[in-house]
């Protein structure tokens, strides 16, 4: 959707009304694609990818631990965690998947598109006028119909047989071994510890909180991580902390303990212990 050129920062009304009807007989053109490019990825069907069932089974349950009944927050939750994370990203960058050349009208274009989506996804209402901006107006009939199949798409996940635990282990397992040796495992675990170090108090008190996960002293295993990580990240490798020296609830916790490492590196985590 090709915009006004940069020296013209203002233009008659005729001017702008002749700008939006060409930009509405392009989008005529590639409508047909959206249309379907949309109708694709908000439609699940035997390909929907488990993790997708156990992550939406997950945010429903949790909001009904916490009484959380509104629906437009667990919608925001869903359009959050799927939709607004993977798929805005891969509208607007195409080239992170293909090898193509993205120029600047094609990126212009591609934004416009994935605000299209970004507005589909929200349960908010927009008032638009004749001085709104022309990417906002060009999809604005479009978007109650988008808006009504991320509904709809939320709804048949909703319905979907189950994912168990066990099953998502499987599967994430046969991923694993099928990808092996393409990714670097440390650089993950870096990333994940980084944010564990971040927000390692409330983790920690979550993880006593779950009797599940006090049967598997899960707290004690990261405070484990954690002294391993730190010790080495000042004296090289040490032995995993002593099960006597494991704190017995959070609040006896050191909070330099999991402090967030500015030096951190991947082969501070080689030394991690293997947790099944």
């Amino acid at each position: 959707f090709k915009r006004l050129p940069h020296d013209q920062t203002t233009a008659p009304q005729g001017n702008s009304r002749d700008l939006l009807t060409r930009l509405l007989s392009i989008k005529g053109t590639i409508q047909q694609f959206v249309d379907d490019f949309f109708r694709t990825i908000l439609s699940p069907n035997d390909s929907l990818p488990p993790p997708v069932k156990w992550l939406f089974d997950l945010l429903d349950s949790e909001a009904q631990a916490h009484g959380i009944t509104d629906p437009e927050v667990i919608h925001a939750w869903k359009s959050n965690c799927l939709p607004l994370r993977f798929w805005v990203n891969f509208i607007k960058n195409p080239d992170f998947v293909f090898d193509i050349n993205k120029s600047p009208t094609v990126e212009a274009s591609l934004s416009v598109i994935a605000q299209t989506f970004i507005d589909s996804c929200s349960t908010t209402e927009h008032r638009l006028g004749k001085d709104s901006p022309s990417n906002k107006l060009l999809f604005a009939k479009d978007i109650p119909r988008y808006r009504t199949q991320v509904k709809t798409y939320y709804r048949d996940i909703a319905s979907a047989q189950t994912v168990s635990d066990q099953e998502l282990g499987q599967l994430l397992q046969q991923m694993s071994a099928a990808h092996i040796g393409l990714f670097n495992n440390l650089a993950a675990l870096k990333e994940l510890y980084i944010y564990v170090s971040k927000y390692h108090m409330p983790i920690l008190e979550s993880l006593e909180a779950d009797p599940y996960c006090r049967k598997l002293n899960l707290s004690h295993r990261l405070q484990s991580i954690a002294y391993i990580v730190e010790s080495y990240s000042h004296s090289g490798p040490v032995s995993p902390l002593p099960p006597s020296q494991h704190p017995s609830s959070p609040s006896h916790l050191q909070p330099s303990l999991l402090a967030p490492l500015t030096q951190l590196t991947s082969a501070h985590l080689s030394t991690l212990p293997h947790l099944h």
